[in-house]
C-alpha cells in the first residue's frame, strides 16, 4: 500500500534548491515576496543565521530568578533553553537538551533547584549546565559503563553567551557579539532605559498565546504606525495614538533592525481629531465612551516626552509602555506559519498598591484578548492566510516611499523597509 499523502522532500539538497528559487523583487525597498512568510527552507535559514547567529536574544527578567537555584524555561528562536541563577550569583543560559540522548530535561516553567536531572537516564547537571553525574558510569560488577577516557567536562549542556542590562537578560550563540549597548544603539537605549532604569522590577503576571502567522509579522506590526491609526478604534477614539499627535517611528541608525513607535497623548481623555483626519479613519466612533474613566488616566512617572512607546528589539523582544502598563513580549517562532507570544507584565518594587492596581487595570489593553492585542492578532492571521493561499506573490511597501529608517510621521512604512534591508543582508537574499 502506498500513502496518498504527498511526500515532501526536506533534504538539504531540496532546501538549497528551494532557496535558489527565492528571488527578491528588483525594487527591493518597496516590495516584499510572500515566500519569506511561508517557506520552510527560509524559516530554517532564519533559525540558523538570525536566532543562532549574531543576535542578542531576550530570555528572561532577572526579577524572575532572584535567588540561587531559581530557573526559568525560555527560548532562543525555537530552541528551548534554561535560564538559571548559580551559587555565585551568575545568570546562565544553556540548551534544554540532555547531552546524552537529547531529552528536554527541564519540564517546569519556573522553579528552584540545586541541580537539573534528566528524567530519561538521570544524567545530572549543575546550575551552570556542567555535567556532574552519570548513573553506572563505571558499570555494574565490572561490566558495561563508560569508556575510561570519558570525561564529564566534555559532555556538559550547550551554553550560550549572556548579557544583562538593568535586569533584562539576553543570550547569544555567537562568541563574537558586540556589547548589548552597541547592539541596541543609543537611539533605542534611550527609551529602553526609561522602562528599565535600573530599579527593582515586580512581575505581575503572564499571558501565552499562539498566533497563526509568521514571526516577522509581529515586528512589522510594531514598525507600522500606519495601521495603528486605522485598525484600533480604542487608540484613535481615546487619543492614545492618533494621526496629528506628537509622534515618531524611530529606527536604529546602524542596521535598522530595532525600532520604537512613540506617541504623546493629549491632556483630554477623549481624542480631539480634526474633521479631515476623521474622514480617513473608519475606526473612529464619535460617541464611544468608557464607563470607568480611570482606565484612561496617565500618571506621568517617566522622564520622557512620550506616553506610549512600543519597542522592537531584534530578533525576539517587544518592550511595551502603554501609558502606565508595562510589559515585555517574547517572540517564539513555531514554523513559518505560526508563532508563540510569551507576555510578562510587570511594575516596580517601589510601586504603591494603588499604582499596581492601576497598572493591572490598564493591562486590559494588552494580552491575547486585550482591547488592542485582539485586533492585531486577527489582522496578522488574515495576512498569513492571504500570503499562504493566494496566487499573488508580493506585498507593497510604498507609503512614504524612498524613506528608510526613522520617520516623524505615523503615516509611513520606512521602519519596515529598514528592517528588511538588514534582513536581506543577513539572509543572503
Amino acid at each position: 500500500m502506498y500513502s496518498t499523502h504527498a511526500i515532501i522532500d526536506r533534504t538539504p539538497r531540496a532546501k538549497d534548491a528551494e532557496l535558489a528559487n527565492c528571488q527578491w523583487p528588483a525594487d527591493a525597498l518597496h516590495f516584499i515576496p510572500d515566500w519569506i512568510y511561508t517557506s520552510e527552507a527560509v524559516y530554517d535559514r532564519e533559525m540558523d543565521r538570525i536566532f543562532r547567529g549574531r543576535s542578542w536574544n531576550y530570555v528572561a527578567l532577572e526579577a524572575e530568578i532572584p535567588n540561587t537555584g531559581d530557573f526559568k524555561r525560555s527560548y532562543v528562536g525555537a530552541t528551548p533553553v534554561v535560564v538559571s541563577r548559580a551559587q555565585d550569583g551568575s545568570v546562565n543560559v544553556f540548551e534544554n537538551r540532555c547531552a546524552h540522548r537529547g531529552a528536554e530535561f527541564c519540564r517546569h516553567s519556573q522553579g528552584n533547584a540545586t541541580e537539573f536531572v534528566c528524567p530519561y537516564h538521570q544524567w545530572s547537571y549543575d546550575l551552570k549546565g556542567n555535567l556532574q553525574g552519570v548513573p553506572f558510569k563505571r558499570g555494574v560488577n565490572r561490566q558495561g559503563g563508560m569508556p575510561k577516557d570519558f570525561r564529564n567536562e566534555d559532555h556538559g549542556l550547550r551554553k550560550l553567551h549572556v548579557a544583562t542590562r538593568h535586569g533584562v537578560v539576553f543570550a547569544s550563540y555567537s562568541p563574537e557579539m558586540e556589547s548589548l549597548e552597541d547592539y541596541m544603539t543609543p537611539e533605542i537605549l534611550k527609551d529602553f532605559d526609561v522602562v528599565f532604569p535600573g530599579k527593582g522590577l515586580k512581575v505581575l503576571g503572564y499571558y501565552k498565546n499562539e498566533l497563526p502567522c509568521n514571526w516577522k509579522m509581529y515586528h512589522e506590526n510594531l514598525k507600522d504606525p500606519y495601521h495603528a491609526t486605522l485598525l484600533h478604534s480604542f487608540l484613535v477614539v481615546f487619543g492614545l495614538l492618533v494621526a496629528g499627535n506628537d509622534a515618531a517611528m524611530i529606527a536604529d541608525p546602524v542596521h535598522g533592525r530595532h525600532g520604537t513607535m512613540a506617541s504623546a497623548k493629549k491632556e483630554d481623555k477623549y481624542a480631539a481629531v480634526s474633521d479631515e483626519n476623521k474622514k480617513e479613519m473608519r475606526s473612529f466612533h464619535e460617541g464611544m465612551r468608557l464607563r470607568d474613566d480611570r482606565f484612561l488616566e496617565f500618571v506621568k512617572e517617566f522622564d520622557s516626552p512620550w506616553s506610549v512607546t512600543m519597542q522592537t528589539i531584534w530578533p525576539n523582544l517587544i518592550v511595551q509602555r502603554e501609558m502606565n502598563t508595562l510589559g515585555v513580549r517574547q517572540i517564539v517562532p513555531n514554523g513559518p506559519n505560526s508563532m508563540l507570544m510569551l507576555w510578562t507584565m510587570f511594575g516596580y518594587e517601589d510601586d504603591t498598591e494603588e499604582m499596581t492596581q492601576h497598572r493591572l487595570r490598564q493591562g486590559n489593553l494588552m494580552g491575547p484578548s486585550g482591547f488592542l492585542g485582539l485586533e492585531d492578532n486577527e489582522a496578522m492571521k488574515f495576512v498569513q492566510e492571504g500570503v499562504r493561499r493566494s496566487s499573488t506573490d508580493t506585498n507593497v511597501l510604498k507609503l512614504d516611499a524612498g524613506n528608510v529608517g526613522t520617520a516623524n510621521s505615523l503615516i509611513s512604512e520606512s521602519a519596515i523597509r529598514a528592517m528588511y534591508s538588514y534582513y536581506r543582508e543577513v539572509m543572503g537574499f
